[in-house]
C-alpha cells in the first residue's frame, strides 16, 4: 500500500505530465482518474465503478445555472444590448476625466460576470476599448489597467457562472456563495472608481477630456432609464430573488435568460442568427465545465480512497499553524498556480484538498469559497507570468510592452488584496448577506 504523499505524487504528477503532453485539462485528469482508479479501486472493477460515481455527479440540480447564465450573457452580447449599454453609460458621463475607463469597468464586469470568462472578456475589451482610448490620448495604464481589474469584480458579483462551478465542485450552498459576494463586490468596485479618479487627479493628461455633445437633463433620464436601467436592473432582481428565497438559483438563472431574451425581443434585436451563435458559445463552455465537473469528482474519490487527502489534512495541521497562516499558504499557491493554469484547472486541483483542509481549519465554507475565487482572479494578473498579462499583451497596440502591462495592473492587484484582508477581518461582508436567507 502506498503512503499518502506517493499516492498525491502519482495522481497529481499523472495530470501534470500529461497536460505537459498538450491534452486538454478535462482529459488529463480523467485519464489520471482512470490510472489511479485502476492501481487503488482493483484494476477494470474499480475503473467501471469510478466512472459511475463520475456520472452521478453530473446528475446534480445543482449544476443547472450554469448553461442558462452563460446563455443569458452570450443573448446579451450577441444581440448588442451590451454594446447599448457600453454606448449609454459613455454619453451619460458626459466630460467627466477617465470617462473611458470607468465605462470600462462597468461594462466589463457585466460582460466578465455573465460569460464566466475572464480571458475572454480581457480579448474582447483589449481589441475594442484599448485603440478607441488611445485613440482619445489615454496613457497606457489608464486603457489596460480597468480592463484588467474588471476580473476581479466580475468573478464575485452575481450571477457568476466561476462561482458556480465553484460551489457545485465543493459541494456547498450555490445560492449562498452567489449573494456572499454582492458586498465585498460593491466594495471592490468603489475602491476601481476610487483608483481611476485619483489617477486621473494626480496625472490630468492621462486621460484628457474631449468634446461630447450636450444633453439635457431630461436626455439623460431617458437615456438611463432606456439603456441601462433595464439590463442592469434585470441582475438586481435575480439577487433580490434568490435572497428573499423567492427562486433557488437555477431558477433565477432560467428567469435571467428569458428576461435578456424579452429585452432582445424589445429593443428589436433578437434574430435567428444570434440565437444561434448564442446557443454554440453557451454550449461550448458549458461542456467544458460539465466534463471539469465530471473529472473533479472522481478526483475527490481517488483522493479520498488513496488516503491522500486525510494525510495531507494531517500532515499540514500537524504544523500547529495558526489558522490564518494556513490560509495564506493556501492563497499562496492559488497565486503561484493562476500564473501557469486557467481557473477552471486551478478548481480542479485545488478544491478537492483545499476544502476539505478549510473545514478541519473551522473557516466557513462560504467565506472561505469566495476568498477562493479572489485569488484565483488576482493570480491571473501577478507579474511575472499571469496569464491576462499575456492575453492582454496579444491584443495591445503592438509597441506596448510587459513593463506598462505590470505597470497597469498593479493598482487593481491592491485593490483586490485590501478586500481579501477586509474579508479575513471582517468575515460578516462576506456571510452576513447568506444568512438572512
Amino acid at each position: 500500500m502506498m503512503e499518502w504523499y506517493e499516492a498525491l505524487a502519482l495522481l497529481v504528477g499523472s495530470i501534470m505530465v500529461l497536460m505537459a503532453l498538450g491534452m486538454p485539462v478535462a482529459l488529463a485528469f480523467l485519464g489520471a482518474n482512470i490510472l489511479g482508479a485502476w492501481i487503488f479501486m482493483g484494476g477494470e472493477r474499480g475503473v467501471v465503478a469510478l466512472l459511475n460515481n463520475g456520472w452521478g455527479g453530473l446528475t446534480t440540480f445543482a449544476l443547472v445555472p450554469i448553461p442558462l447564465f452563460l446563455l443569458m450573457g452570450e443573448i446579451f452580447f450577441q444581440t448588442g444590448l451590451g454594446a447599448r449599454m457600453f454606448s449609454a453609460i459613455d454619453r451619460l458621463l458626459g466630460r467627466l476625466p477617465g470617462r473611458l475607463s470607468y465605462v470600462t469597468v462597468l461594462g466589463g464586469t457585466g460582460f466578465s460576470t455573465l460569460s464566466g470568462s475572464s480571458m475572454g472578456s480581457t480579448a474582447l475589451l483589449g481589441s475594442l476599448m484599448v485603440p478607441e482610448m488611445e485613440r482619445r490620448g489615454y496613457k497606457r495604464h489608464m486603457s489596460i489597467g480597468p480592463i484588467l481589474g474588471t476580473g476581479g469584480l466580475a468573478i464575485i458579483i452575481p450571477p457568476s457562472a466561476l462561482a458556480v462551478l465553484l460551489a457545485t465542485l465543493a459541494q456547498i450552498d450555490v445560492g449562498a456563495l452567489l449573494i456572499a459576494g454582492v458586498i465585498p463586490g460593491l466594495i471592490l468596485a468603489g475602491f476601481y472608481v476610487a483608483t481611476i479618479y485619483l489617477q486621473t487627479r494626480l496625472d490630468p493628461t492621462a486621460a484628457p477630456a474631449y468634446d461630447v455633445p450636450k444633453q439635457t437633463a431630461a436626455e439623460k433620464v431617458w437615456l438611463l432609464l432606456r439603456d441601462v436601467v433595464p439590463m442592469i436592473g434585470l441582475m438586481v432582481v435575480i439577487v433580490i430573488l434568490m435572497i428573499n428565497g423567492f427562486m433557488t438559483p437555477s431558477e433565477a438563472a432560467a428567469f435571467g435568460a428569458l428576461g435578456v431574451l424579452i429585452l432582445a425581443a424589445l429593443y428589436r434585436c433578437l434574430s435567428w442568427d444570434a440565437v444561434k451563435r448564442s446557443i454554440r458559445g453557451a454550449l461550448r463552455v458549458t461542456l467544458m465545465a460539465y466534463l471539469i465537473v465530471f473529472g473533479s469528482a472522481t478526483f475527490s474519490q481517488l483522493l479520498a480512497f488513496s488516503g491522500a487527502s486525510r494525510g495531507l489534512i494531517t500532515w499540514a495541521t500537524g504544523f500547529e499553524l495558526d489558522p490564518i497562516m494556513m490560509l495564506l499558504v493556501m492563497f499562496g499557491v492559488l497565486l503561484i498556480l493562476g500564473m501557469f493554469m486557467e481557473q477552471i484547472s486551478i478548481m480542479l486541483l485545488t478544491v478537492p484538498i483545499f476544502f476539505p483542509l478549510a473545514t478541519s481549519l473551522g473557516f466557513d465554507p462560504i467565506w472561505f469559497g469566495l476568498i477562493m475565487l479572489l485569488a484565483l482572479e488576482i493570480s491571473f494578473t501577478t507579474p511575472p507570468f499571469g496569464l491576462l498579462l499575456f492575453v492582454m499583451k496579444g491584443v495591445a497596440p503592438a509597441d506596448t510592452t510587459m513593463r506598462e502591462i505590470y505597470r497597469a495592473a498593479f493598482p487593481f492587484i491592491l485593490c483586490s488584496l485590501l478586500v481579501v484582508a477586509l474579508l479575513i477581518l471582517f468575515p460578516p461582508l462576506a456571510t452576513w448577506l447568506p444568512g438572512l436567507g
